[in-house]
């Protein structure tokens, strides 16, 4: 597969909470470190999707905001 987008985070499935419609699926990309992602339930279930399974975020934004501590 061939993307356009740059942004592609690999982690792994922690936790998918499915709702009526959406479902709310937790990516752990590093030890402590989660992206989070509300998709349809119905992606959820054509692709498979379960916890524990190695995926990538792919993020997608016209803006990012930078934060310095």
């Amino acid at each position: 597969m061939q993307l356009s987008a740059r942004n592609l985070i690999p982690g792994t499935i922690k936790e998918i909470t499915v709702g009526m419609v959406n479902a709310e699926v937790v990516i752990e990309i590093s030890a402590g470190v989660e992206v989070v992602s509300v998709i349809t339930k119905s992606s959820v279930d054509r692709m498979g999707l379960k916890k524990g399974d190695k995926i990538s975020a792919m993020i997608k934004a016209t803006s990012v905001m930078v934060a310095k501590d």
